[in-house]
């Protein structure tokens, strides 16, 4: 209650500091009438005496008594109701702006207004969400643990998959690889590895990259992320007959209902392949290695879309990001990821050459 009343004090201030300068207009203006009824009578007077003493002659008397009278005549109109109806007008739009101003405003904030919602300092306004704030909190716990315990190799793997999944790919190799040197090779820490340096070039597979899965391969070879990734390395290399087929073996030996039997299905199909029939797929031994699974996929897809928007000049990223939304069955995104990259690139033909050509290959209609 206390703040309405501030708020209504607040207003009929603000109206009567525009109202008074107003008032004393007018009343100014009246004085100045009165002011100049009296000169102009002075001065009749004045006429008459010097007429009386001879100081002027009589035309000449009488045609300033009708130059003065006429100046009379004007000031007193001027005087009367005009001055009077201009008051009246001023008093109106006194009472019109104290009513209807504080009215008006209670009826927009009665409409538009939450007088519910409690009062939040600007302070908690600026703080993040619950979860991230949770989320950023363990990982800066973690952080600190492996700053004063750099040699915990089990901190490094447990931290690793939250960097791959926040899109932080510098970060991943780091706790990647010091996961590697502190905890012994295995075919899965090889795979990590090879997979946190594919998110740090951006989704390309590189030299060092290539090798890690070649590694893993050499421990294991049937490993689903390594051979994902390789056939993935050999497209890039302009090969997809062989990426083709190292996916369609990767797709035969797959355990039933594998979560990233999915995605390479569709690879093999992007690429002219017919995937071989799930029913056919053997059982994985116990203790398989797990594969990409779309989570993986769906997080380096996101930090790669991240990148362009906050810097799309890197035109191959372009493609892999309309290429990686249409594998993922996202054609509207893949549309509109080839959209953005045209008007970025609108001035550069061969890129919109290839681009289109993607478009084409993919079947995303222009």
């Amino acid at each position: 209650m206390t703040v309405w009343l501030v708020f209504a004090v607040m207003t009929a201030a603000a109206v009567f500091a525009v109202l008074v300068p107003l008032a004393r207009s007018g009343e100014a203006a009246a004085r100045r009438s009165g002011s100049d009824l009296a000169v102009y009578r002075d001065q009749l007077a004045e006429l008459d005496r010097d007429r009386a003493a001879g100081l002027i002659g009589a035309a000449e008397a009488e045609a300033a008594r009708l130059e003065v009278s006429r100046r009379l005549i004007a000031a007193a109109d001027q005087a009367g109701p005009g001055l009077d109806a201009s008051l009246k007008r001023r008093r109106i739009a006194a009472v019109i702006a104290l009513v209807m101003v504080p009215l008006v405003a209670v009826a927009v904030y009665g409409a538009r207004g939450r007088p519910d919602y409690p009062g939040q300092p600007l302070a908690g306004r600026l703080q993040p969400a619950p979860v991230d704030r949770d989320l950023a909190t363990l990982i800066g716990r973690v952080e600190a643990h492996l700053a004063a315990n750099p040699e915990d190799g089990r901190g490094w793997e447990v931290i690793a998959p939250v960097y791959v999944r926040l899109g932080r790919g510098a970060d991943a190799v780091k706790a990647r690889a010091n996961a590697l040197r502190l905890l012994g090779a295995t075919a899965d820490r090889e795979a990590d590895l090879a997979e946190a340096l594919v998110l740090q070039a951006q989704g390309q597979v590189g030299a060092e990259a290539r090798a890690g899965f070649e590694r893993a391969l050499a421990r294991e070879p049937g490993h689903p992320k390594a051979n994902y990734f390789s056939g993935l390395a050999a497209e890039q290399a302009g090969r997809p007959d062989e990426a083709r087929a190292i996916w369609t073996r990767l797709a035969e030996a797959a355990p039933a209902g594998a979560p990233w039997l999915a995605t390479v299905r569709a690879e093999i199909t992007r690429l002219g392949g017919t995937p071989p029939a799930v029913a056919a797929a053997p059982a994985a031994p116990n203790g398989a290695p797990a594969g990409p699974t779309p989570a993986d996929i769906r997080g380096m897809v996101d930090g790669l879309a991240a990148r362009l928007a906050a810097d799309g000049s890197d035109f191959e990223g372009w493609l892999r990001l309309v290429r990686s939304y249409a594998v993922l069955g996202e054609t509207a995104k893949a549309r509109q990821a080839a959209a953005e990259a045209r008007g970025r690139f609108t001035a550069e033909t061969d890129k919109l050459g290839r681009l289109d050509a993607l478009v084409r290959e993919l079947g995303l209609g222009g």
